[in-house]
């Protein structure tokens, strides 16, 4: 758990969240909002412990449909609404009540808009202004526009206060298909509207802003040193909501943020926490890439408030059948399967794994309460002290299962029209016989099943949705169709059905290795990652290279040589290797230092720089390319070589029976995904090694666009 507020210092929060549109041509209401807001003020309130005079909560949910079975509602407080108006007032009461070194903490989860720009003479008379949509803004055109946001927050740091504000928004809209919504406007907003401002005179508004904005880029926030923003996706992607393991409705990035909060220590840095939530939504919805700017290395909540580790209290034990009671349950994020080292009452370090008392498993859960088996030695790799495990032992999440059955959904309805979504007259009969042969085709394999009607009635979702194409080809959607699926898999083939089983189950395996990850070990606060620049560099000369200006916004001209710095704080040698995550859907190796081995040790304070190229694909579709670069370290040797995937529809070969494989759970868990050691699959990788005798060298992940 991150750290909680010092007796010294105030901690604020202000949590806007809107479900419920008035009337508009462009923001049609949402789902997730405020139950995002709900999630995230029941962190603060039942985890950090923060008084409720000090959270201020802005919502409008969807109203309830009338029925003679539910009581009237007390009428709503006007002052609790997020109109535009409201939504100013609270920021200014804040900056009013907080004293230098306090912390303000402000959380927007609803639509994100564009709209013909107010400030012609600074940004130009076509150019547009970003901003959220307060719940009248569609309707009245008072959007909180980026000059007013600007103002807004620069009056907080200027004050010393210290501010972070998460963004579950988007600029961008389009049509979906499948159980998820965009949380963006169809268009920018084209109609003019008045300048006038509750925020301040648009004189020094336009200051304001030059004075933040000088020398960087420009958007919703400015790039600013003085406030940490983590926002949802870049400005020409998508913010999504969606059923949360076939659940409750969320934004991605609230659920995903909260749900790493929940579970990692404290001194988590905002850093650590963008890497986990980005892994989490890319390997769900690969168009939302989540932007950090500001003060990624902050401590969560600030620097100056005293650290905690998280623990979940154990409330009862039951040692005849080997059972604890554990105090959290749905609301805070657990899930079945989940284990916890048991520690005692009074440790304090819950790195140690000699304080352990025991392994317990999640069997059953309940919105605030969890039961858990203790775990025998075989199971869970330590003898447990049960005699010595009592109602008020603190327990930590040691692993949290990577979910590998993907579900799909197989849909058969779409009408004839003349739209994306819709197919010619032709093909519409067509439907059902080609999701047939695919239904027919995933008998029998054990990565992705089809969810059923019922199922999803039930509230299941699935993750991948398959459909028929306008130009008579299978297409397969994660909200909208994957791009750069080549080449198309025609239904009139009838050898397609079995293609698209088999993108399906590549998918599944190259999104099984985006979610891995193990926030709690104390290694990760020990490995150094970073990719940095020095475009002039030639094989054998000096390494000057400088960081990137923005870590988590990296773009890179294909051939233009970087170099992914890896460095070890610990005080053993750490077995690293790095994955390289491709847009091809492969997933590669990447020789540091030149050598083509399963791991490279790296020693205790070993820092190597490992020069990359990256190229866009050779491959018709790709004028961009998304990569990442994924660093994994162990004390025990590893192989990761069974991660490895080819490029989308090369085969996969059959696993090796003579491979030696790790028997640990990670070890368990890389042997379920990958293929053939020995036999490597053929690779078009988009990251090549620049051999350089004259090199020291480093590593953690590491995501970067690539252009042309």
């Amino acid at each position: 758990m991150p750290d909680a507020p010092q007796s010294g210092s105030n901690f604020y929060a202000l949590l806007i969240g809107i479900d419920h549109y008035l009337p508009n041509r462009l923001y049609k209401s949402l789902k997730g909002a405020v139950r995002d807001i709900n999630l995230v003020a029941d962190y603060f309130t039942k985890t950090l412990k923060l008084p409720s005079e000090r959270l201020f909560k802005l919502v409008s949910a969807n109203p309830e449909p009338a029925s003679a079975n539910v009581p009237t509602q007390p009428p709503i407080d006007p002052s609790t609404l997020p109109t535009y108006a409201n939504i100013v007032a609270k920021f200014q009461a804040i900056t009013e009540l907080a004293q230098p070194g306090d912390q303000v903490y402000i959380h927007y989860s609803g639509h994100g808009g564009r709209a013909l720009t107010v400030y012609p003479d600074l940004k130009g008379a076509a150019e547009y202004d970003e901003g959220i949509v307060p719940m009248d803004g569609g309707a009245e055109g008072r959007y909180l526009r980026d000059l007013e946001m600007t103002t807004l927050l620069k009056r907080m740091t200027d004050k010393g206060l210290l501010v972070t504000m998460v963004l579950d928004s988007c600029h961008s809209g389009g049509a979906t298909r499948g159980d998820c919504e965009i949380r963006g406007g169809e268009m920018a907003d084209e109609t003019v509207y008045s300048s006038d401002s509750l925020v301040a005179a648009q004189e020094e508004l336009i200051r304001n802003w030059q004075l933040v904005a000088e020398g960087g880029p420009t958007g919703l926030l400015t790039q600013n040193r003085d406030y940490v923003m983590l926002a949802a996706c870049r400005p020409t992607e998508y913010a999504y909501e969606y059923a949360v393991s076939g659940k409750e409705r969320h934004g991605a990035l609230t659920y995903w943020m909260i749900d790493t909060l929940a579970n990692s220590k404290a001194g988590l840095t905002y850093n650590a926490l963008y890497d986990r939530v980005v892994a989490k939504i890319q390997s769900k919805f690969p168009q939302q890439l989540p932007m950090l700017s500001g003060q990624a290395n902050r401590i969560v909540f600030g620097s100056d408030l005293v650290s905690l580790q998280y623990a979940i209290t154990v409330m009862k034990v039951d040692l005849s059948q080997q059972v604890v009671s554990l105090g959290a349950g749905l609301s805070q994020g657990l899930s079945q399967g989940s284990r916890f080292a048991i520690y005692p009452l009074d440790a304090t370090d819950f790195t140690d794994p000699q304080l352990r008392l025991a392994i317990v498993e999640i069997t059953s859960i309940g919105s605030a309460s969890g039961s858990a088996r203790i775990l025998p030695v075989a199971e869970g790799g330590i003898a447990a002290s049960s005699t010595s495990i009592e109602p008020g032992c603190q327990a930590v999440m040691v692993t949290a299962p990577v979910d590998l059955v993907r579900r799909v959904r197989l849909f058969d309805q779409k009408q004839a029209g003349d739209q994306e979504q819709n197919l010619p007259p032709e093909l519409v009969s067509q439907q059902s016989q080609a999701l047939q042969s695919v239904r027919d085709a995933l008998a029998d394999n054990g990565w992705v099943v089809e969810l059923k009607d019922n199922e999803r009635k039930e509230g299941q979702e699935a993750h991948y949705q398959v459909a028929v194409g306008r130009g008579g080809e299978y297409e397969i959607c994660i909200g909208m169709p994957i791009e750069n699926l080549r080449p198309p898999l025609p239904i009139a083939d009838p050898t397609s059905a079995v293609g698209v089983m088999q993108r399906l189950v590549h998918l599944s395996k190259y999104q099984a290795v985006q979610e891995l990850d193990n926030p709690n070990s104390k290694l990760t606060a020990a490995l150094e990652v970073e990719l940095m620049t020095q475009p002039d560099w030639q094989p054998g000369t000096r390494i000057t290279a400088q960081p990137f200006p923005d870590s988590s916004n990296i773009t890179v001209k294909a051939g233009e040589i970087t170099f992914l710095r890896i460095k070890n704080n610990f005080s053993q040698s750490l077995n690293v290797a790095v994955l390289d995550i491709e847009p091809t859907w492969a997933i590669s190796q990447i020789p540091l230092l030149g050598l083509d081995a399963p791991f490279y040790e790296l020693a205790p304070e070993e820092e190597i720089f490992t020069p990359l190229q990256f190229q866009v694909p050779a491959v018709e579709g790709y004028e961009v390319a998304n990569e990442t670069l994924k660093v994994f370290a162990t004390l025990l040797p590893s192989d990761y070589r069974w991660l490895l995937l080819p490029a989308l529809d090369q085969e996969i070969s059959r696993k090796g029976n003579e491979v030696k494989r790790s028997s640990s759970a990670l070890g368990n868990l890389l042997a379920a995904i990958g293929g053939d050691v020995d036999q490597a699959p053929s690779l078009s990788r988009a990251a090549v090694y620049v051999a350089d005798p004259n090199q020291e060298w480093t590593t953690k992940q590491v995501r970067l666009q690539i252009v042309q």
